[in-house]
C-alpha cells in the first residue's frame, strides 16, 4: 500500500469502480502470462530495511518525520509508526559480489540515517525485530504517522472491528491485552528481501519458498519479546497476524482467513491463481483515483501498472508474497520474503538474505510439483514451529523428522552453496555469508537466543524495565561494530549503559501487584496482607479499573471481617506513571499525604510504589 493517495471504499460507486479496475488488471495480467510478456534472462535482488528510532535513553522516539527531512534522500520513506522509518535499496543483478555490494549499500544508507538521527535530539537508529523498550503507552493513535493512507486503513479496520483489537500470545510467558488501533503492527520491523523470478519458474519457486520458510526462519529469529514478555522465538509472526485480524465479525463474511497469513495451499496451475484467490477470499478495503484501465494500456504497448491489483495486494500480508512490477516499460515478477526480521546486525541480515536466495536458487529438480512430495500443512506447520522455537525446532521434512540444526547444516547450506554457484555469485560472498549462518547454528546463537539469554541474566540483577534498556543499549553498540550476533557477549550492567537511564518509577516500583475487588470481604484482605507481607492493595471494579486503595490502616480502623472492601477503602487515589522520577513521586506523596502510589501506564495498573520502597532507596544512597 505504498501510495499515499488512498481512500476507503465507502460507497457503491467506489466499490463498483474498484472492482471493475481489479477485473481489468486480472484480464491484463492473464494476457501477459499467456504471451510471457515479462523480462527474461536476468535476476535481480532487492531489499527494504525497516528500522526503529530511539532517544538517548533507548526508549522509542517519535521523530521520524524530522529525521526523514534531515536525511533528504528518496531511498527513505515513512512507516506506520512515528518510531520507524524504511530504507529502500536499489536492485542489484544477482551475480558476482552482489551480496557484499548489498552490504555496502545498506551500510551507507544506515550510516546516513544514524547521522541524521543524531542531529534530532541525539536520536539513534536500531535494528530489532521488536524493540525491547516498547511500552503499551507508546502504541497509541497519536504516535501513528499522520499520513492519509495510515489513518484510512486504521479507520477502516476500526469500523470493522470496533475497539476490539485483541492480542493473545502464549510462549514462555503469556501476553493478553486489548487495544484500539493497528499500531501494535508497527512493533514489527523486518528486512524484506526480493528475488526476481522468470515466468517459467515462478510457480515452482513460489511453492518452494513456502516449503523452505520454516527451516530458513529458524536460523534467523530475532524477536523473542514484546512488552517485557518472553513469547515466541519470532514473536513478529503471531503479533502481525493478530494485530490486524478482521475475522469473526459480521461485517466481512468473506474474511475466512487472516489478512496476514502463510497461505492455504500449493499453486498448481498458474501464478494468476495467487491473485484470483486473494480477490475471492478478501474484500477490497481501499481505492484510489484511476485514469484509463490496464487492458487498454496493454493494447497500446504500455505495460500496465496493475494499480488496483497492487493496491489490493498491499492490504494483504503474506509471509512470501508474489509481486508484480514495471520499470522502463518492462514488467517482471518477484517473490518478496517478508519474514526475515531486522537485525541483529547488518552482516546478519545480509547473511540471511544470501542464505534464503541460495536455497531458493538451489531448489532440487525433484521438488518441482512439490505437492506430489509434501503436504502443504507440513510446510505451514514447520513455519509455525520455527516462529515458536527457532533453532530448537524439529521439522517434518518430506515425511521424515529432522532437527532444524541438522537440516540447515547437512541439507540447506550445501543446497544454498550450489544455488549461488549456479547464479554465478562469487565464492567469496558465498563462503563468507554462509559461514555466518553455519557458525550461528554451531554456536546455537541467533538474535532471539542472545536476547533471551541476556534478559534472563540481567533480570537477576536489575528490574525488567532496566533490562530492556540495557538490551537495547547493547544491541546498538554491537550493531555499530557490525559483528554477527554469534560473536556477541551477553549484555551486562555496564557503567556506560547506566548513564542512559534515569531514576524513574519503572526502575524501582514493585511490579508484582496484588489487587482485590471492591466486593471482596475485609477478612480475606487481612489474610492476603498477612500471607504476602504487604500493607497496601489497589482495589479494582468489575471492569478491572482501579477505584480505591485499601491499607493496613483501613483494616485496623475497621475490624469487621464481614464488611465489603468498598465500605472501608480510601477513594483518594493519587497515581504515578512509569516515567515519573523518584523525586517527583516523593513530592506527590508528601503533598497529598498518601503512603503509596499506584503506577498506571495508559490507564493500566503496572506497579505500585510505597513509602517503604522510598525508605529502601534512601537507605542505599
Amino acid at each position: 500500500m505504498g501510495s499515499q493517495l488512498v481512500k476507503p471504499i465507502d460507497s457503491d460507486e467506489l466499490q463498483k469502480e474498484f472492482i471493475q479496475q481489479l477485473l481489468y488488471d486480472i484480464e491484463a495480467l492473464a494476457t501477459m502470462i499467456e504471451t510471457n510478456d515479462f523480462e527474461q534472462g536476468i535476476q535481480r535482488i532487492g531489499a527494504e530495511q525497516e528500522v526503529c528510532i530511539v532517544d538517548s535513553f533507548y526508549r522509542p522516539s517519535f521523530n521520524a518525520l524530522e529525521i526523514l527531512d534531515e536525511i533528504n534522500d528518496p531511498h527513505f520513506t515513512t512507516e506506520l509508526g512515528l518510531f520507524n522509518i524504511e530504507a529502500n535499496l536499489d536492485p542489484i543483478v544477482l551475480k558476482d559480489n552482489c551480496f557484499s555490494q548489498l552490504e555496502k549499500d545498506l551500510t551507507y544508507l544506515l550510516e546516513k540515517a544514524q547521522k541524521a538521527a543524531k542531529t534530532i535530539k541525539d536520536n539513534k537508529i536500531i535494528l530489532a525485530g521488536i524493540l525491547p523498550t516498547f511500552k503499551r503507552s507508546d502504541l497509541v493513535f497519536e504516535n501513528m504517522t499522520p499520513h492519509k493512507r495510515y489513518k484510512t486503513l486504521n479507520d477502516i479496520l476500526k469500523d470493522i472491528k470496533g475497539n476490539d483489537f485483541k492480542l493473545q500470545i502464549r510462549g514462555v510467558d503469556e501476553l493478553i491485552l486489548r487495544h484500539e488501533s493497528i499500531l501494535f503492527e508497527a512493533c514489527n520491523t523486518s528486512f524484506q528481501v526480493h528475488l526476481q523470478i522468470g515466468l517459467d519458474e515462478i510457480i515452482d519457486k513460489y511453492n518452494w519458498s513456502q516449503a523452505i520458510a520454516g527451516p530458513v526462519l529458524a536460523t534467523m529469529t530475532n524477536a523473542p519479546m514484546l512488552l517485557g514478555k518472553e513469547l515466541w522465538s519470532e514473536t513478529r509472526i503471531a503479533l502481525f497476524q493478530q494485530s490486524i485480524d478482521l475475522r469473526n465479525t459480521s461485517h466481512l463474511l468473506r474474511e475466512q482467513k487472516p489478512r496476514v497469513s502463510f497461505g492455504t495451499d500449493w499453486i498448481k496451475n498458474s501464478i494468476l491463481d495467487v491473485f484470483t484467490d486473494d480477490i475471492t477470499r478478501y474484500k477490497a478495503l481501499v481505492t484510489t483515483d484511476f485514469e484509463g484501465n490496464s487492458v487498454d494500456d496493454l493494447a497500446k504497448g504500455i505495460k500496465p501498472k496493475l494499480k488496483a491489483l497492487n493496491l489490493h495486494n498491499g492490504t494483504l500480508y503474506k509471509w512470501n508474497r508474489v509481486c508484480y512490477g514495471v520499470a522502463k516499460n518492462v514488467a517482471h515478477l518477484r517473490i518478496e520474503n517478508r519474514y526475515i526480521p531486522a537485525g541483529p546486525s547488518i552482516k546478519d541480515e545480509i547473511a540471511n538474505a544470501l542464505f534464503w536466495v541460495g536455497v531458493m536458487q538451489g531448489m532440487p529438480d525433484d521438488c518441482k510439483n512439490i505437492w506430489e512430495r509434501m503436504h502443504f500443512k507440513d510446510a505451514r506447520g514447520n513455519f509455525i514451529k520455527a516462529a515458536r522455537t527457532g533453532l530448537d525446532s524439529y521439522f517434518n521434512w518430506f515425511g521424515e523428522g529432522i532437527s532444524a540444526k541438522k537440516l540447515v547444516l547437512e541439507v540447506l547450506i550445501p543446497m544454498a552453496k550450489e544455488g549461488l554457484k549456479k547464479s554465478n555469485v562469487s565464492d567469496t560472498d558465498s563462503d563468507y555469508y554462509l559461514g555466518i549462518i553455519e557458525d550461528r547454528v554451531h554456536k546455537n546463537t541467533n538474535g532471539s537466543k542472545w536476547q533471551v539469554r541476556s534478559a534472563r541474566k540481567l533480570n537477576k540483577i536489575v528490574s525488567a524495565e532496566e533490562t530492556n534498556i540495557l538490551l537495547t543499549h547493547h544491541l546498538y553498540q554491537n550493531q555499530l561494530e557490525n559483528r554477527p550476533v554469534h560473536e556477541w557477549e551477553l549484555a551486562t550492567v555496564s557503567s556506560d549503559a547506566q548513564k542512559h537511564s534515569q531514576n524513574k518509577m519503572y526502575k524501582v516500583m514493585t511490579k508484582e501487584v496484588y489487587v482485590v475487588n471492591e466486593n471482596d470481604l475485609v477478612g480475606l484482605i487481612e489474610k492476603i496482607m498477612q500471607w504476602k507481607n504487604i500493607h497496601h492493595i489497589p482495589v479494582v471494579d468489575e471492569d478491572n479499573k482501579i477505584v480505591g486503595i485499601i491499607s493496613a490502616t483501613n483494616l485496623n480502623a475497621n475490624s469487621h471481617k464481614d464488611m465489603f472492601v468498598k465500605e472501608i477503602m480510601s477513594t483518594n487515589i493519587i497515581v504515578g506513571t512509569p516515567e515519573m522520577t523518584i523525586e517527583k513521586a516523593e513530592k506527590l506523596m508528601l503533598d497529598h499525604e498518601v503512603a503509596c502510589l499506584p503506577i498506571l501506564d495508559n490507564d493500566y495498573l503496572v506497579g505500585i510504589f510505597t513509602k517503604n520502597d522510598l525508605k529502601k532507596i534512601k537507605s542505599n544512597y
